[in-house]
């Protein structure tokens, strides 16, 4: 007597499903058109809140430009963050944007200051530093940072709130 046939996961026949053009054809998230091509310019939208300085942090962990000198890939994270005045910056055209480099010719230096640059003159902020951390190149780790600072713009003063970042204390009932 042959043993009874496991049943097959939710999650394999999912996957198997997707597998069918018509079950590909009924995803709707993504559109069904191929992903746009990288471009050089960036969108932007009012800010929701001028009266008030707050913080906005991405990180983008896939950037990729070339090596001016060998055409060799780079990989960095770039760490955005800016107190905005009257626009932010659309996160979509800035994905496209950061696209734009992976073909290009840039040293690490001359990249983060441009990326910034055009950040700065789409959107004008208050306050923005990009942090650039690109991956090892010859034995050697690269971190570019570079900051705008509005003219008379001055920043808040800082608050400590240390007490409060470490978020597994909610769950730590020691």
């Amino acid at each position: 007597m042959m043993p009874p046939r496991k049943k097959e996961s939710t999650s394999r026949s999912a996957a198997k499903a997707l597998t069918n053009k018509d079950a590909v054809a009924k995803l709707t998230q993504l559109g069904d058109q191929p992903t746009e091509l990288p471009a050089k310019s960036l969108e932007i939208f009012p800010n929701p809140q001028p009266k008030r300085d707050f913080v906005i942090h991405m990180q983008i962990p896939e950037f990729t430009c070339l090596c001016p000198k060998t055409g060799q890939p780079d990989f960095a994270t770039l760490y955005l963050d800016y107190i905005p005045d009257r626009a932010c910056v659309e996160l979509k055209s800035l994905k496209l944007y950061i696209w734009s480099f992976r073909n290009e010719g840039k040293f690490h230096e001359a990249v983060a200051n441009e990326i910034l640059d055009q950040i700065v003159a789409a959107t004008a902020p208050r306050f923005a530093r990009l942090t650039a951390k690109f991956w090892v190149r010859g034995g050697i780790f690269t971190t570019v940072v570079a900051e705008h600072r509005a003219r008379g713009w001055q920043p808040q003063p800082h608050v400590d709130l240390g007490q409060f970042a470490d978020e597994a204390s909610v769950t730590d009932r020691g």
